[in-house]
């Protein structure tokens, strides 16, 4: 049994595993319900740390299961948290699979972009960018989603020339040689780079308007602002936060500190190059008709996702609909492979509100809430920021705003606190749940999604090597959102 428990994970892995097991037991009958919620949180963070390892779903899971079957929480509080968050699981199960069918569309533009502009801070600060504008506009993880489907497609093309017997370059070397060694991995960390200068990009744009994350949508909602209103609100803050964040991207691309800097190597973008001319050569007239499909499928995309026609999840499926019908994908076997990126991730997911159902269950986060509106009002716009960044960090950013601004509008109902005071406290709520929880995959979906991936191991992105690449911007963001709170709200 303990040959084939967590299949091919290190010995000291499983032997671990079991410890948390057997040790929660005693635990939950020694040490009491709150510590023994609180050592599963840390033992859950411990798996996705692992996830290069061991997938988190089968470690995690276990955990999940024992904190349900000791009565930490319920079957019934988790499904609530999963029908509360419904939306982002259908994002995830279609919206990917949609993003599946426009790859080879993704992948030709893509491939023109990284060889055509040879900066790699220009490059750079576009990712930033782009990915900070789509996320104001639509939704972390769909931005995310369309980073990955691009890393794993480029990766793809390397990885088919540096397998084949080819020459593209004709320089009378075979590929295979030029692109392995020391050229593999300075391409992985080309990859690396910039695939988490995007989903920092996310991040930034995510905070600044309702639609950004689901959790600005939820503020915006129990405070009373439209679209407008929330991003006229947090632009104080966030728009100052934006462009450090960009200036950020320029330092670490500059000095190559925290793990960036590499460029995409000279050999490998001439024979990428010469790969892409040669591929546009042979496209065939039903290749170019499936990237018309795509492309027109792509601007419905951002249209229906910009005016928020549907739940992103349907606009997902739609998208699906559309582009399988018109370039002639009627095969279920065709079908079945576009979903297998996003449903490993979105059992994990399913397992991640059974924690957060724990954590509600147990009122984990109470004490801090409370002690917190017990302070000076005008020292309690800092002190959310500080304290939301820290749970969001370690739990789930969405989850913790939900109780915090459910906790303010109870305070602001019964008088506690005035309006005025109730609109700062919602403020340093949404910053600080989204730019401090950047410090690791935890806090945002969007960075556990990476973390989980095809693309990860592709790249050698582990856990610690996420939080080391994210610290730079931890405290860029961070810092100055706790400025910029402490300055204009108290």
């Amino acid at each position: 049994m303990f040959k084939y428990f967590l299949g091919n994970s290190p010995r000291w892995f499983k032997m671990t595993m079991i410890g948390f097991l057997i040790f929660n037991i005693i635990s939950f009958f020694v040490l009491g319900k709150t510590i023994t919620a609180w050592l599963f949180i840390g033992e859950f963070i411990f798996t996705l740390a692992m996830a290069l390892k061991c997938y988190p779903l089968q470690s995690g899971g276990l955990l999940a299961i024992e904190a349900i079957a000791l009565g930490l929480t319920t079957p019934k509080n988790a499904y609530h948290e999963v029908d509360q968050n419904l939306e982002v699981v259908l994002l995830l199960v279609f919206m990917v699979a949609g993003i599946y069918f426009m790859k080879p569309l993704l992948m030709y533009i893509f491939s023109k972009v990284f060889t055509k502009i040879k900066s790699k801070v220009v490059l750079s600060l576009l990712f930033v960018f782009l990915s900070a504008v789509l996320s104001a506009f639509l939704d972390a993880l769909t931005v995310t989603a369309v980073l990955i489907s691009v890393a794993v497609g480029f990766y793809g093309v390397y990885h088919k020339i540096h397998s084949s017997s080819s020459d593209y370059d004709h320089d009378g070397i075979l590929d295979r040689k030029e692109l392995s060694g020391e050229t593999l991995e300075q391409f992985r960390s080309f990859l690396r780079s910039l695939i988490m200068h995007g989903v920092v990009g996310t991040a930034l744009g995510g905070v600044c308007t309702l639609v950004g994350e689901p959790q600005n949508l939820l503020i915006g909602e129990r405070v009373g602002w439209d679209f407008i209103e929330f991003f006229l609100m947090m632009a104080p803050i966030t728009i100052p936060v934006l462009f450090a964040g960009l200036l950020t991207t320029v330092v670490l691309e500059t000095t190559g500190w925290f793990g960036f800097g590499e460029k995409l190597p000279t050999v490998a973008a001439e024979i990428i190059e010469s790969y892409t001319i040669e591929e546009d050569k042979k496209r065939t007239d039903k290749q170019k008709y499936g990237l018309i499909i795509q492309g027109v499928s792509a601007i419905l995309l951002i249209a229906g996702l910009a005016l928020h026609v549907a739940p992103v999840g349907f606009i997902g499926l739609a998208l699906i609909i559309v582009q399988t019908a018109f370039m002639g994908i009627i095969d279920e076997h065709q079908l079945g492979h576009a979903f297998e990126e996003a449903l490993p991730f979105t059992g994990l997911l399913v397992v991640f509100f059974v924690i957060v159902a724990m954590i509600h269950d147990q009122h984990l986060f109470s004490p801090i809430i409370q002690w917190a509106l017990d302070q000076d009002p005008a020292s309690q716009p800092g002190l959310f920021y500080v304290a939301n960044g820290f749970l969001s960090a370690i739990s789930d950013n969405v989850f913790v705003a939900t109780v915090y601004i459910g906790e303010v509008e109870s305070a602001f109902k019964s008088g506690v606190i005035d309006r005025e005071h109730f609109e700062k406290l919602a403020i340093a709520i949404n910053t600080g749940t989204n730019l401090p929880s950047v410090a690791t995959p935890n806090g945002q979906a969007a960075f556990l999604f990476l973390l989980t991936s095809s693309l990860a191991p592709l790249i050698n992105l582990s856990y610690g090597k996420m939080v080391k690449m994210a610290l730079p911007y931890t405290i860029v963001l961070g810092g100055l959102g706790y400025l910029m709170v402490k300055l204009l709200l108290s």
